[in-house]
């Protein structure tokens, strides 16, 4: 673990493990990000779209599952917690942007490549990703029935008992809350972490610690930032979903610039990983 710091492009960097650098960042990056994700879009747009697309699908498979079994109050909670899991999703798109940035060859195929290049790693924290969902989807259905005497609002009267009841409000504040420090731990955990493992031959409780690093050293545009991502997902979602076709694509681009904004390799000891795919 390396202490000193050195000043690297009027930004403070921090060296860590293997020489990987946190870049300290004060000023919102977030439109620039933004630009850069969509220039990536307009470069790659069969890609971006296919992502999105699946995305959009995968949504209306998983609301019509909850109608069937009868839990659509479930849909709203779900709806939050596909934030928790879009970082994993986004992999394929880390990777078209880093073949982007390399100057390699870029198809579908070359995208899905970026979930054989560090499997075991990705795999693992897929799975801490997953298990925080489940917790969520947990702590949702335990809400609905302690607000609601054990049991969960009909179809007919759903969206009144959620919005418009007499403990509506503190029903969403509560849930609010608690699904907000769980997407707070969640963007800490992940903002670097899987960008990285894509990137880099390193393994995840590096990839963590680091990613939380850069977090906290940077929480206060960095919590804009989840802000930024958050409310263009909701405005994905609020069009039927199909907005997410142009939105989680952007924002999957988006967000390796914001990795590679945040983290300096310059003088790291640790390569990037192999190509998979020519």
């Amino acid at each position: 673990m390396t202490e000193t710091t050195v000043d690297t492009k009027n930004n403070t960097v921090e060296p860590t493990i293997s020489g990987i650098g946190i870049r300290e960042i004060t000023t919102d990056q977030s439109g620039a990000w933004l630009e850069a994700g969509w220039r990536d879009f307009k470069r790659a747009p069969a890609i971006g779209l296919a992502y999105g697309g699946f995305c959009v699908l995968a949504g209306y498979l998983v609301i019509m599952s909850i109608f069937q079994t009868g839990q659509p109050y479930l849909t709203l909670p779900l709806a939050a917690g596909f934030m928790l899991l879009a970082p994993l999703l986004a992999v394929g798109l880390y990777e078209t942007s880093r073949r982007l940035e390399m100057g390699e060859n870029v198809t579908l195929w070359h995208s899905l490549n970026g979930f054989r290049r560090n499997p075991g790693q990705i795999g693992t924290i897929g799975i801490m990703l997953m298990l925080f969902f489940l917790a969520w989807t947990r702590i949702a259905m335990l809400l609905f029935a302690l607000f609601y005497n054990g049991t969960v609002p009909s179809l007919d009267v759903l969206v009144w008992e959620t919005f418009f009841s007499r403990d509506a409000i503190i029903f969403l504040m509560t849930g609010s809350v608690l699904g907000g420090v769980l997407a707070i731990i969640v963007f800490a955990v992940s903002v670097v972490s899987i960008p990285l493992l894509v990137d880099r031959d390193v393994d995840v409780i590096t990839a963590v610690i680091i990613s939380v690093a850069a977090f906290r050293k940077n929480w206060k545009v960095l919590t804009g930032w989840a802000a930024v991502i958050a409310i263009l997902s909701a405005c994905g979602m609020v069009v039927f979903l199909f907005g997410l076709a142009v939105i989680m694509p952007l924002l999957g681009f988006s967000s390796w610039h914001a990795y590679r904004g945040i983290i300096d390799t310059s003088l790291t000891e640790t390569a990037r990983l192999r190509r998979q795919v020519p």
